[in-house]
């Protein structure tokens, strides 16, 4: 069974950090590259970040530059998002997603985790 389990979300004040993680589970987590998205109230899903199936060439929106690090940890199953100086609106639902690196119509979501920079 196919499973993405985040964690880590919840209330920081803005300039905090925080640290979200997705345990993979069902399938070959080294065939696929895997990326974070985030869907705030009222907004579509957005691309946050994305790494390769190695972790060697991640990318990043622009919204998150220099404050957001994708990783990942192949022995482990996980991937991870190091969110720091976060922002009002960096609150949203924060998704982990896997696609395969070939067969890219073979794509795995979370069930999400939900951010809220607040003071």
């Amino acid at each position: 069974q196919v499973q993405l389990v985040e964690s880590g979300g919840g209330l920081v004040q803005p300039g905090g950090s925080l640290r979200l993680s997705c345990a993979a589970s069902g399938f070959s987590f080294s065939a696929y590259a895997m990326s974070w998205y985030r869907q705030a109230p009222g907004k579509e899903r957005e691309l946050v970040a994305r790494t390769t199936s190695t972790g060697s060439t991640p990318n990043y929106a622009d919204f998150v530059k220099g404050r957001f690090t994708i990783s990942r940890d192949n022995g482990k199953n996980t991937v991870y998002l190091q969110m720091n100086s976060l922002e009002p609106e960096d609150t949203a639902v924060y998704y982990c997603n896997a696609v395969h690196i070939i067969i890219k119509n073979r794509t795995y979501w979370g069930q999400g985790t939900q951010v809220t920079v607040s003071s």
